[in-house]
């Protein structure tokens, strides 16, 4: 008898105690002032752009190396003009790049190009004509209104890395008139003919709920 009302006791306790975990869990589960999850919206707009204007920057503290080894530690390495100012032929690289996809662009607005260089790796002689490579091309694009200024695609990043060639396969590139310069002014040219025209995603982010 008295091991029945044992039982009975240590049940009705544990009862209790099932009771309050499970007030206490709900009121743990309970939203109190919880962030709600953001919503995401993508809106696609139609690029209708001529070109204006083209506006290359680079900024002062970039490192330019002549340095004829591997690899040097630098923002700019490059070789295929003869020795001079290298910002001033990449900066022509580029005007003549953006000029020539501007060429397919015959849309109703007008816009400026914006074009900041972050990187511009070449390669050395010692690496072309040896093991070859990768051309690694960075820099920040912005697109503009040319009549009123207004940023029309926000400042983004753009990757234009090239493979690079090396050994033999630069040389009969050389003798073929496809030298370093050729091909990457090629590479931008398409590059920035995809960048400008079509249509593009633009991605808004608002707070579901306040």
């Amino acid at each position: 008898m008295k091991l029945l009302l044992k039982t009975v006791a240590f049940g009705a306790v544990a009862a209790a105690l099932t009771a309050c975990s499970n007030v206490d869990t709900v009121t743990r589960n309970a939203p109190l002032e919880a962030p709600r999850i953001a919503a995401v919206e993508q809106t696609q707009i139609v690029r209708d752009y001529s070109l204006e204007a083209i506006r290359f920057a680079a900024p002062s503290d970039m490192r330019v190396s002549e340095a004829n080894s591997y690899y040097p530690i630098a923002d700019v390495v490059w070789r295929g003009d003869p020795l001079g100012n290298r910002l001033e032929q990449i900066s022509a690289i580029f005007q003549t790049s953006i000029q020539a996809a501007g060429e397919n662009l015959t849309g109703a607005t007008p816009v400026i190009v914006d074009v900041e260089l972050a990187r511009f790796h070449s390669l050395t002689e010692r690496t072309r004509y040896s093991v070859g490579g990768v051309h690694s091309i960075k820099f920040d694009l912005t697109v503009r209104d040319a009549a009123t200024g207004e940023i029309l695609e926000a400042t983004r990043r753009i990757d234009g890395d090239l493979a690079a060639l090396g050994g033999y396969a630069a040389l009969a590139a050389d003798n073929e008139g496809q030298g370093q310069k050729v091909r990457i002014t090629a590479h931008l040219t398409q590059l920035f003919t995809r960048e400008l025209t079509g249509l593009t995603n633009v991605v808004t982010i608002e707070q579901a709920g306040s």
